[in-house]
C-alpha cells in the first residue's frame, strides 16, 4: 500500500487527502486516454503510473468500471476536502487493498469515523426486504425484484472489522478503533435510487435529515450521492 508522510508527525499514514486526490486524478486521466487502446490485460501491468497502488485497485474492480469508480472517488474526495479540511478531516480512498476494497474511510481523529461505499447499478430502485434482511433491486417500470449481491450492508460491516484488525496503519489505539462513534454509509450514485415507499420505521433522524437506516450487523445509512456532504456535516455535529 502506498503511504504519504503526514507533515505533522513522523508516522507514515496511508495515502490520504491531497496526495490521494492527486493520485486518483492522475490515474483516472491516464486511463481515460489509453484504457480503450491497451485493453483490459494491460490494466495490471507494470507500465501504469504508481503500479503498486494501481495493481491493487485493478484487482478489486472490473476494468470497465474502474474509470467511473475513480471519477466518483475524485468528486467526493474533492468535495469533502473543501468542506471539512479546516476541521481536520482525513480521507483515505481505497485503504483496504484488494481483499477489502473500501471506497472511502473518513477519519476525524479522536472524534468520529465514517465508512462510505459508493454504488451505482444503473436505473434501478433499491428496496429493503425486512424478512430476509437483504437489499433488493427493481428495474424501472418493472415489478420483479432481484437480490443485490454481494450485499453492500455486509460489506460495510466487514469494513469496520478490517479497521479493528488494521488500526496500526493509522496509529490508532485499540480504544480509538473500537470505541470511536462510526457511521457506515451506502451512497447511491444516480441513476440508482432508494425506493420512496419503504416502511416509516426504517428511517432515522441525523440532525435535520431523515435517513434510511437499515440494521444488519449494526446500523447502515443509505443516502444519495448528493446528500453525502450534508450527512457528514450532520453526523459530525453530533460529536463536536
Amino acid at each position: 500500500m502506498l503511504a504519504v508522510k503526514d507533515p505533522h508527525t513522523d508516522f507514515q499514514l496511508p495515502l490520504h487527502n491531497e496526495a490521494a486526490l492527486k493520485w486518483i486524478r492522475e490515474t483516472k486521466n491516464y486511463l481515460s486516454t489509453v484504457a480503450l487502446a491497451v485493453g483490459g490485460a494491460a490494466l495490471v501491468s507494470g507500465s501504469l503510473i504508481n503500479p503498486a497502488a494501481w495493481a491493487a485497485f485493478a484487482l478489486a474492480y472490473k476494468p470497465l468500471v474502474i474509470t467511473q469508480k475513480l471519477a466518483r472517488l475524485e468528486k467526493l474526495t474533492d468535495l469533502l476536502l473543501q468542506e471539512f479540511k479546516s476541521v481536520g478531516i482525513e480521507i483515505f480512498p481505497f485503504p483496504g487493498g484488494e481483499k477489502n476494497p473500501i471506497d472511502l474511510f473518513i477519519r476525524f481523529p479522536r472524534t468520529t469515523h465514517l465508512f462510505i461505499s459508493i454504488r451505482s447499478i444503473g436505473d434501478r430502485e433499491v428496496v429493503y426486504n425486512e424478512a430476509r434482511e437483504a437489499l433488493q433491486l427493481r428495474k424501472k417500470d418493472k415489478n420483479g425484484l432481484t437480490t443485490w449481491k454481494p450485499c453492500p450492508l455486509l460489506e460495510l460491516a466487514d469494513y469496520e472489522k478490517w479497521l479493528n484488525k488494521n488500526r496500526d496503519l493509522f496509529a490508532m489505539s485499540s480504544r480509538e478503533a473500537t470505541k470511536t462513534p462510526t457511521a457506515k454509509v451506502l451512497a447511491l450514485w444516480p441513476p440508482t435510487r432508494a425506493a420512496s415507499n419503504l416502511n416509516e420505521h426504517l428511517y432515522s433522524s441525523v440532525g435535520s435529515m431523515r435517513i434510511l437506516a437499515l440494521r444488519r450487523k449494526g446500523t447502515m445509512f443509505v443516502i444519495q450521492e448528493e446528500e453525502v456532504i450534508e450527512f457528514v456535516r450532520a453526523w459530525l455535529a453530533q460529536y463536536k
